[in-house]
């Protein structure tokens, strides 16, 4: 069973996120392939990780009509990703559409971006949302799991109040995990692997804190071993 720490390859090529993944070899199993990779380097990364055995976490965001979400999900299937998210935002037709794409794939899991951890209370006005991040995560939360979502995505804040509230079986992905080295972040609802831990978080994603850190294993460790 892969470790709950799942490593986001946010480079800017293939190459480098390769030479990541072999660095850190057999011990690390989970990766995150996002926006910048994916444009970058198409969806034959994503291929050479599963080729590798390596589980994908295919961060795709997708917030669209549930026709162009059913089609993306679907082709995250057939990539082998086992993890893709899509934004709850955009509804329960949505929601309910990316459940559907998925059942062909046993291994695939849909989970519900909430509220991104770059946002804040202060921010949420700009959007035409009313403060608070908690409750706005909370109200989606909610709704992807009526929707038959596998999980959701949200910070380790909120983490401690949806682990209660949701099935037992719901995954918990957080973002904005970093080990408290003073790696600047470009979140602002962020925690430490053992915080997100504590929480109820099932998995977390951590990018510069590993991928740039002088010893990627050594960061690598110190993350798995917080996350029990």
């Amino acid at each position: 069973m892969p470790s709950p720490v799942i490593i986001a390859l946010d480079f800017a090529s293939q190459d480098e996120a390769l030479a990541l993944v072999d660095r850190l070899g057999a011990e690390a199993g989970f990766y995150k392939v996002g926006l910048q990779l994916l444009t970058e380097a198409g969806p034959a990364v994503v291929r050479e990780l599963v080729g590798r055995g390596k589980q994908v976490f295919l961060d795709l965001k997708t917030h669209e009509i549930p026709h162009s979400v059913m089609g993306a999900v679907h082709a995250a299937g057939k990539l082998g990703a086992c993890m893709v998210t899509v934004h709850a935002s955009g509804g329960s037709a949505v929601l309910r559409a990316a459940v559907e794409a998925a059942q062909p794939y046993p291994q695939l899991r849909v989970l519900a971006l909430t509220v991104i951890t770059s946002l804040a209370d202060d921010d949420l006005p700009e959007i035409g949302l009313a403060p608070s991040v908690r409750a706005q995560v909370e109200r989606l939360a909610l709704l992807a799991a009526a929707c038959g979502c596998h999980g959701v995505v949200a910070s380790a804040q909120e983490a401690a109040f949806l682990k209660p509230m949701l099935p037992r079986d719901a995954l918990i992905v957080t973002p904005g995990i970093q080990l408290g080295d003073g790696a600047p972040p470009d979140q602002v609802r962020v925690a430490t692997p053992g915080q997100a831990r504590q929480n109820g978080a099932t998995h977390i994603v951590m990018g510069r804190s590993i991928t740039q850190a002088a010893d990627p294993l050594v960061a690598y460790r110190a993350a798995a071993r917080a996350m029990g």
